[in-house]
């Protein structure tokens, strides 16, 4: 019995060292991948930083100046643009941004647009219809992807298709804390500052015409912003995740290693009582 238990243990082992390689390996790769994510955010703020400016400078230096886009309406059904993983091992990043949604969706008639296998397997098994599943795969999503749906979205909202267009992402905070968090994309929000201060800069062929352009490219610009977030937000994730897969099975296995030992020094010990008792 002794050299069947010892056997045992040195399989689980053996299956607990295979596992935690894995699970270093899949840290590795996310803290590579974490990098990258980071470095197209700081990337990608400028440009979203200059539309916001350009948006808000046009508002504010027409005070006549109104526009679909700033008029908010009954809402009546909403679009949600959801992001999520394509897989799972990320700890709570998936289901933290769907316990948000399902919160704020409530009893509402809405729309989702998911981003990523993960979502949309969520919304189909919850039955919540959706607008497209074209983006299933979330890191084959480009930034190309994101003004072409930033179009649709603004194009569905003029013709009165949604009232409301909200996105669902994950904020990257730190390697070790990230946050979900939802944002109106339309209407847009009104800004606080004056709407009666003149502007420097000439905008041809006109300031309306040049807001009615841009306003899906600001979209764009969001929407990529947030994906990059979320991107982020999923490898701090998975790398935290597998630190403490990869930290629970070096626990596992000295514990084995421990049980091991004393099963083999139980068996040795039988051992010689049996030869002294057979003597």
């Amino acid at each position: 019995m002794a050299g069947i238990s010892t056997k045992e243990i040195k399989n689980r082992i053996r299956s607990m060292e295979s596992t935690k390689q894995i699970t270093k390996a899949m840290e590795m790769v996310a803290a590579s991948k974490l990098r990258h994510a980071q470095a197209r955010i700081l990337n990608s703020r400028p440009y979203f930083e200059l539309l916001y400016e350009t948006i808000t400078d046009i508002v504010n230096s027409n005070s006549d100046f109104s526009s679909p886009y700033l008029t908010a309406r009954p809402v009546k059904r909403t679009a949600y643009v959801v992001i999520a993983g394509d897989r799972g091992l990320a700890g709570g990043y998936n289901s933290n941004i769907f316990k948000l949604i399902q919160s704020e969706i409530g009893d509402k008639d809405v729309t989702v647009l998911p981003i990523g296998k993960k979502a949309v397997d969520y919304f189909h098994a919850h039955g919540v219809p959706a607008w497209t599943e074209q983006y299933a795969e979330a890191a084959d999503v480009s930034v190309g992807d994101c003004f072409s749906i930033a179009r649709q979205l603004c194009q569905a909202y003029l013709s009165g298709e949604f009232d409301e267009i909200r996105i669902g992402y994950t904020n990257f905070v730190s390697v070790l804390s990230q946050t979900p968090a939802t944002l109106r994309m339309l209407p847009l929000l009104q800004t606080g500052g004056s709407r009666a201060h003149s502007s420097d800069i000439l905008y041809e062929p006109g300031s309306v015409e040049v807001f009615e352009a841009i306003v899906p490219e600001y979209l764009g610009g969001i929407l990529y912003g947030a994906l990059c977030e979320s991107r982020a937000a999923e490898q701090a994730a998975r790398r935290t995740a597998m630190d403490a897969a990869t930290q629970n099975a070096e626990d596992m296995i000295a514990q084995l290693n421990l049980e091991f030992n004393q099963a083999r020094q139980a068996a040795i010990t039988q051992e010689i009582t049996e030869i002294i008792a057979g003597a």
